[in-house]
């Protein structure tokens, strides 16, 4: 099932299916971006938000170990302005354990 993953730049926000992802709780887990959420780059904010994106999939183990993995791949070559993405992240998941 493709989940549809959207950034607005404008007001700052990641979406994923329509929920407003929240990076504090990530933040908890580790603190890459006390700034927040960022895309397009390999940085800290994508980090933030790779990290926050396997959270909401998978347990905290898992999440940790793949999280720079799915920076790299999608978060970071995503544009620098809004985005729109759809991607089945629970087989993304799954292809890389």
């Amino acid at each position: 099932m493709e989940n549809l993953i959207i950034g607005d730049r404008d007001i700052e926000l990641v979406f994923i299916d329509g929920k407003e992802l929240n990076p504090k709780e990530s933040q908890k887990v580790y603190n890459h971006s006390p700034d927040g959420f960022n895309w397009g780059y390999g940085g800290s904010g994508p980090a933030q938000l790779a990290l926050a994106i396997m959270l909401e999939f998978t347990d905290k183990q898992t999440a940790l170990k793949l999280y720079q993995r799915f920076k790299w791949d999608i978060i970071s070559i995503l544009p620098q302005t809004n985005f729109s993405l759809k991607i089945d992240i629970k087989k993304w998941i799954k292809e890389r354990r």
